[in-house]
Order: structure tokens, then sequence, then C-alpha cells
């Protein structure tokens, strides 16, 4: 019962804080998802990265920063601290390509056994995680608009998802998804998933009006498939660092990573839908 209420009570505290992230203004909105992004990508190398010396950690550190430079750079942009276009990719070119290249020179330098799994680690982390929260910025700004409600909307579809899929695959799920990876999941689950992510896709067109039920219904579909892909793919980084978790910063529920994994995965194609229909 006590693990119940913890796990209650963590998740009241999380709700509210992302809700409060995305109304209460772009700065906020920005500072938000920069902790996250931190957050998952410092649990990320801390479950790929040998922290053994002093030299791991400061690698740690770099992994981080180096993930986090397109949000920073995006985040730039959509607040407008940077608004020649020029100016933008001067910029970028500038922080970006050195700051890639400079860790090639600390792995010359760190007399580490394994430098290019090192390397290999940090640039998928920027990949996997540091681009998907950059892109969250390009969904909310929309030039001199600020639709937070549609990022808000794909989060909340991405928590029905999972719920639905939970619930609907305890009752009725028979079918195995994917065993290798994921004993748990089954087909029934994730179909459910997606019965319940349709259902509140509609329901969210009633409310955010940002855009119209039919595109609601389309990233209800988006989510419900790639979010799905994501807590696999999450599921097999863990399961290959024989690991239940990826940090204890929210009790009851693992680390940052665990609750935003579907999420990372989910951005990428949202992002591209609602680009292209801009």
């Amino acid at each position: 019962m006590q693990g119940l209420w913890r796990r209650l009570t963590t998740a009241v505290i999380f709700v509210v804080i992302m809700v409060a992230g995305h109304y209460t203004g772009e700065i906020t909105f920005t500072l938000m998802f920069l902790f996250i992004a931190a957050g998952c990508l410092w649990e990320f190398f801390g479950l790929t990265l040998d922290l053994h010396t002093r030299r791991d950690k400061i690698r740690k550190v770099l992994g981080v920063l180096l993930g986090l430079v397109p949000f920073g750079l995006v985040a730039a942009l959509s607040l407008g601290w940077i608004t020649d276009p020029e100016a933008f990719v001067a910029i970028a070119s500038l922080l970006f390509a050195p700051f890639v290249f400079s860790i090639f020179i600390y792995e010359l330098y760190s007399n580490s056994k394994e430098p290019f799994a090192n390397l290999a680690f940090m640039i998928l982390g920027l990949f996997y995680i540091g681009v998907p929260f950059a892109l969250v910025d390009f969904i909310a700004f929309d030039g001199t608009e600020f639709r937070a409600r549609i990022v808000l909307g794909l989060l909340v579809l991405t928590w029905v998802n999972d719920t639905g899929a939970y619930v609907t695959g305890n009752l009725i799920g028979k079918t195995p998804l994917f065993p290798r990876i994921s004993p748990n999941k089954t087909w029934e689950g994730s179909l459910g998933g997606v019965f319940f992510c349709l259902v509140f896709s509609y329901l969210l067109s009633l409310v955010f009006d940002d855009i119209p039920v039919g595109q609601w219904l389309i990233l209800g579909l988006i989510v419900s498939v790639f979010g799905g892909i994501g807590d696999l793919v999450e599921s097999m980084l863990k399961r290959s660092v024989n690991v239940k978790d990826s940090g204890d910063l929210l009790p009851g529920h693992g680390g940052l990573l665990d609750r935003f994994d579907a999420f990372i995965f989910v951005v990428p194609f949202a992002a591209a839908y609602i680009l292209y229909l801009r």
C-alpha cells in the first residue's frame, strides 16, 4: 500500500509540474524541457558509459552538454534571441561542429580502453535524446504563436496510450508482442492503447482547438504506433545493460528516461507531420 501511495503522489506532483510548465509561459516551458532533456541524457550516459574515474565523469558531463546543443540552438531561435536565419546558421556552425569534434580530442587524451565506443554512445545520446527534445520547440513555437497545448496533448496521448495498453493487456492480453525484449507486452494491449489513444485524441480536439480533429486523430495514431516502439527501444537498452530502471529520480516510477522514452520516439514523427502541415 505504501508503494502505491508513493507512486500516486509522484504521479500527481509530476502531472502538476508538467501542466504548470506548459501554461506559465515560453521561458518556463523551455526551462522545463531543458531540465527534462538534461536529466534523460544524464541517465542515458549513466547506463552506457563506464563511470569509474574522474575522467569518466567528465566524459558524462561532456555528453550531456553535447546532447543539449541542439536544444539550446532551437530554443534561442524560438524565443527570438536569434532573429536572423543566417545568424542562426552561423552560430550553429560555430557551436555544433567544434563541440562534436572536441569529444574526439577528449578521447584521444582520456586513456580509455574503448574510446570509439564512448564516442558512439555520446553521439547516440545527441540523436536519440538531444534532437527529439530540440524538435519539441519546433512544435510549440509557430512563428509568433505559442502552441504549447499541442505538446501537452502529445504528452497526454503518450500517457493514455501507455496506460490503455497496460490495462487492456492485463485484462485480455494473450498474444506476445515482442517477447525477446518485453515479455509482458501483448498485441491485445497494443490495440487497446490505439483505441484509447484515438478516443482521447477526439476528446482533446474539443479542448485544444489549435489543430482540427482530423489532425489530432492522426497524431493519436502516430503516438500509439511510435510510442510503443519507443518503449520497446528503451527496454532493449535497459536489457542490454541489465538494469530495471534508468534512474530513481521519480519514486515508484524510475527515472526521467523511463517516463519519456515513448515521448522521445513520438516527437520526431509528430514534428515532421505538424511541420509539414504548416
